[in-house]
């Protein structure tokens, strides 16, 4: 099934977006099923709403203009990725998945992590992505590979404009399961609670759609943030 092209917003105001808040923080397919062994390709299942039976998930959101979400979960061997709608109220599911990479040298899995993630911007357009902040990472070198495989996975967004926004991963996880202790299973169940997902789902795809998730919930708060800092 194929997604209807969505013609290209010209302004913030006819998203009906804010402006970022006054701290300036910008705290900056639906696929899943086995995971595909070739460098760069991107895991592909689900698409559309068949699967789930329920249609869009009733959570709440405050925006009469409809927002497409890019989750991202970014790691040098695997990367999740999810994309959301969210549109007078309802969030809908429309594809996730994991990008894994094969290349023996960190530069190679990047330029795959980079391939790949801007072909699912190009075929999905997004208007926002959100993507875990930088933390601090016991393994100096891990904490290295992260931090490039994230720029890699931002980077490949760029091209369409979107609106880059970071959140902490106790915040994530706080957002969908209600506590910032929780750990993958239960993000995994929640996420697929909320999106009323049949199928099983990858947990880097997981981790990917809780980030998107966390975005949504998120985005009234900016908003409001927003208009509370531009009063006198």
């Amino acid at each position: 099934m194929a997604l209807r092209s969505r013609r290209r917003p010209r302004s913030l105001t006819e998203l009906g977006l804010p402006e970022p808040d006054s701290t300036g923080r910008v705290v900056a397919v639906r696929r899943t099923g086995r995971e595909m062994g070739a460098p760069g390709l991107i895991d592909k299942g689900q698409l559309g709403k068949g699967s789930t039976g329920n249609g869009p998930s009733p959570i709440a959101h405050s925006s009469a203009a409809p927002i497409r979400i890019l989750g991202l979960d970014p790691g040098s061997l695997r990367t999740g990725y999810a994309v959301i709608d969210v549109s007078s109220g309802r969030i809908s599911y429309v594809v996730s998945g994991t990008i894994r990479t094969e290349g023996k040298a960190l530069p190679e899995r990047l330029q795959e992590i980079f391939t790949a993630v801007a072909a699912v911007t190009a075929e999905f357009r997004p208007h926002e992505v959100a993507v875990e902040g930088v933390f601090m990472h016991r393994n100096a070198d891990s904490a290295l590979k992260l931090g490039q495989a994230r720029g890699a996975a931002l980077s490949a967004t760029f091209a369409t404009g979107p609106r880059v926004f970071e959140y902490a991963p106790r915040a994530v996880k706080q957002a969908v399961v209600g506590t910032g202790a929780a750990q993958k299973d239960q993000v995994q169940l929640m996420v697929k609670r909320l999106l009323n997902l049949a199928e099983p789902l990858a947990a880097d795809a997981a981790d990917a759609l809780a980030i998107a998730l966390c975005h949504a919930h998120s985005r009234r708060l900016h908003a409001l943030m927003a208009v509370a800092g531009s009063r006198p």
